[in-house]
């Protein structure tokens, strides 16, 4: 019983909570729509007020003219000036009255104007600007009417023009979008509205209690919620059953504009917001009551779960032991495959030399040729005294000696193993360096060399033995791709900027298999030849990649090949 008790007070609690939710959601979905309305409205009134005005300014501009100020103008000249602009301006018509008399004279032809006697005609006579709407029976239409005095100097007005304005033409532009708008007079009769059932109504029927015509629009009655004023409406199916009202008084214009917001939305709202409270209430009270419930069967579980537990605890100790012994023996065939990695790229850098090896003993026994030459000379031009010669000969067997010294430390720096540690590197001296080493090997090819490097250092991230061994691998297979050409011609070029490029183009055949170059053991050689067994570019890929950069290789338009490597650049600031 007391469980039963306990429900039935929960629901009560649910669907109070959930009335609350219904009652707040609703007032502030009514408080938006209000705002969203008042902007719809004053959009609306705005516009209207703004397309009047224009109107009444070009009665104004009109009225100075000269030719409407004196009576001598002929009667058919001022019909035709006021047509003329009629037809400009998309105004019903335009009408000047004489004092007095009651002259007109119409854009139109119409020889007399009923409103003469108006008093927003007797208000422009007295120097200040009339205005009036009516629905005009001549016309047909519902016109909006500007007097404006026709001022003469300082002598007492004489003359008035009056513009009448096509209130339907301006309405078109608004009927049937947005919320209901609707535009009364002081007396309550609907003049402007952009839903066509709502003019000439009188807009009391929204609040009067009495019965209603059959054939009224507006069945109403009124109330107001958080500050908002709800209209309950019968009407047609263009107007909404409940509605928002909201309410601007227009003084320049003399009309009152009201807006009706459709309401729906916020009853939508309301009552999915309090659905989703209710059923969060009934979801949240059902797992807690399920949840006390299950207690008991959780405790009495405990214990078998305690002991599988402990069961599950050994056979976990195990397997965690075998996982540890696994993880060992891992990193030991990790560090093995390090040190397989590092002994390969020695092997490569070994065999680049070599390759080389000729071409680097030519160009060391040249110097020493030469040292030997200028030495003996040296000892003859000594003997005879010229000391002059002797300084010359001396002087380039230092530059040649240089230059050998220059070779070897290049060879030394390119054969030693170098740790992994990636620092700042002079990429300009790095290409330099690996041109020293592979001199030899393109002056042997005739292969013409065509360098594009900066005068000052170009600062990059890497390892500087490394990145020799990157540009000697694309310096010498771009070499072996043009064996055999007839104008070999290698370029090599240095972009700098973010990330920093080095680009290794030649003239050879071309990647017949652009997507495989970086593969281990991919090779474009003959099977048998001493030479190419494919791991120069997987090799060079691993350095790059190794420095944070990229590698990548392309057949160019004109033919041959072209490589780029993009290194990640060193502020000149921070490499100094």
């Amino acid at each position: 019983m007391t469980r039963v008790w306990a429900i039935f007070g929960f629901l009560l609690v649910t669907a109070a909570f959930s009335a609350a939710v219904w009652l707040y959601s609703f007032a502030h979905s009514l408080s938006q729509l209000e705002q969203r309305g008042t902007s719809d409205l004053t959009l609306a009134t705005n516009s209207l007020t703004r397309e009047l005005a224009s109107y009444r300014q070009l009665a104004v501009s009109l009225a100075g003219d000269p030719r409407l100020r004196f009576a001598e103008v002929p009667s058919e000249a001022l019909g035709s000036i006021l047509a003329r602009v009629t037809d400009f301006s998309g105004a019903l018509d335009m009408v000047l009255i004489d004092r007095g008399v009651g002259h007109v004279t119409s854009a139109t032809g119409a020889g007399a104007a009923p409103w003469v006697g108006a008093p927003f005609v007797t208000r422009a006579f007295q120097g200040a600007v009339g205005r009036m709407h009516e629905f005009n029976e001549a016309y047909g239409r519902r016109v909006f009417h500007y007097a404006v005095p026709v001022f003469r100097g300082r002598a007492p007005v004489e003359r008035v023009l009056v513009i009448l304005i096509d209130l339907e033409r301006i309405e078109a532009d608004f009927r049937g979008g947005g919320p209901a708008v609707l535009m009364s007079d002081r007396a309550g009769r609907i003049i402007f509205s952009n839903r066509s059932e709502l003019i000439l109504r009188d807009r009391t029927e929204f609040l009067t209690g009495a019965p209603v015509a059959q054939d009224s629009v507006l069945a109403r009655w009124a109330m107001r919620l958080a500050g908002v004023e709800l209209w309950y409406i019968s009407g047609e199916r263009y107007l909404p059953a409940r509605a928002v009202h909201i309410e601007r008084d227009l003084p320049v214009i003399g009309m009152r504009g009201e807006g009706l917001i459709d309401a729906a939305p916020a009853f939508r709202t309301a009552w999915l917001q309090a659905a989703v409270a209710a059923i969060a209430s009934l979801f949240f009270g059902a797992v807690i009551f399920f949840i006390a419930w299950q207690r008991l069967a959780l405790a009495r579980a405990n214990e078998v779960l305690e002991r599988r537990v402990a069961e599950r605890t050994g056979e976990l100790s195990a397997t965690n032991a075998a996982l540890r012994e696994e993880v060992a023996e891992r990193r030991e065939a990790e560090a093995a495959l390090k040190r397989a990695q590092d002994a390969l790229i020695q092997s490569e850098k070994l065999s680049a030399l070599g390759k080389m090896s000729a071409g680097i003993s030519h160009e060391l026994n040249q110097p020493l040729m030469a040292i030997r030459s200028f030495s003996e000379n040296a000892e003859k031009f000594l003997e005879r005294g010229n000391t002059a010669a002797v300084a010359s000969n001396l002087s380039r067997v230092a530059d040649l000696a240089q230059r050998m010294g220059r070779i070897i430390r290049n060879l030394r720096a390119f054969a030693r193993q170098e740790g992994e540690r990636v620092t700042d590197v002079d990429l300009v001296q790095a290409v330099r360096a690996a041109l020293d080493l592979a001199e030899a090997r393109l002056a042997q090819e005739g292969v013409e060399l065509a360098l594009d490097l900066p005068a000052d250092p170009v600062w990059v991230r890497g390892g500087e033995v490394r990145l020799q061994q990157v540009a000697l691998n694309l310096i010498t297979n771009a070499t072996d791709a043009m064996e055999g050409s007839e104008a070999p011609r290698l370029e090599i070029a240095i972009e700098e900027g973010r990330p920093v490029a080095l680009i290794v183009r030649d003239n050879g055949p071309g990647l017949s298999e652009p997507d495989k170059l970086f593969e281990p053991f991919y090779t474009t050689k003959s099977i048998g030849e001493a030479e190419g067994l494919g791991l120069g570019l997987s090799i060079s890929y691993g350095l790059v990649q190794s420095f944070g950069g990229q590698i990548f290789g392309a057949n160019r338009p004109d033919g041959g090949a072209e490589f780029r490597v993009e290194l990640n650049a060193v502020a000149k600031e921070a490499a100094e």
